[in-house]
């Protein structure tokens, strides 16, 4: 039986709420890409051209530091990989953590949180990071239906 982990990024609690539904509904392990320096509310405010949020997605290099790592990535055979999308993709965080470890042979799903921007642009970006991997199709999640798509994704 394959082993399953729910990795999330989440700046405001709403992607950490689907990531739970999702792990709890996959019976998986459930790992927060936190930051090793927590945003505040400032680091967040996308409006503002000199806010740490605004920074790091100007700055297709850059790379947060991860707080923790995953302690055996190499368990796992499939990884969902949540995060809100900023700027049309996934938060520069989710590319450190997708940089930091081997997807190559790995199952890999994207799913995401959004006040109005799509998925595919995170998921191009994301497949860039990690070629090896076995992509499979993501879901935007705003409205509650997670622990569904989540079986659905396994099975597809």
């Amino acid at each position: 039986m394959s082993k399953i982990l729910v990795t999330y990024f989440s700046a405001s609690g709403v992607t950490e709420k689907v990531a739970r539904d999702i792990a709890k509904a996959v019976g998986a392990d459930l790992y927060e890409i936190a930051p090793a320096q927590p945003y505040t509310t400032a680091d967040l405010n996308w409006m503002d051209k000199k806010s740490r949020s605004t920074i790091e997605m100007n700055d297709p290099a850059c790379r947060p530091a991860i707080a923790a790592d995953v302690a055996d990535m190499t368990q796992y055979d499939t990884v969902f990989v949540g995060f809100p999308v900023w700027w049309y993709v996934e938060p520069r965080i989710v590319d450190t953590f997708l940089e930091r470890y081997d997807f190559s042979g790995k199952t890999v799903i994207p799913f995401a949180t959004s006040g109005g921007s799509g998925i595919s642009g995170a998921e191009k970006s994301m497949r860039e990071h990690c070629p090896g991997a076995h992509w499979k199709p993501g879901r935007l999640l705003n409205g509650g239906g997670a622990a569904e798509w989540a079986k659905s994704a396994l099975d597809g």
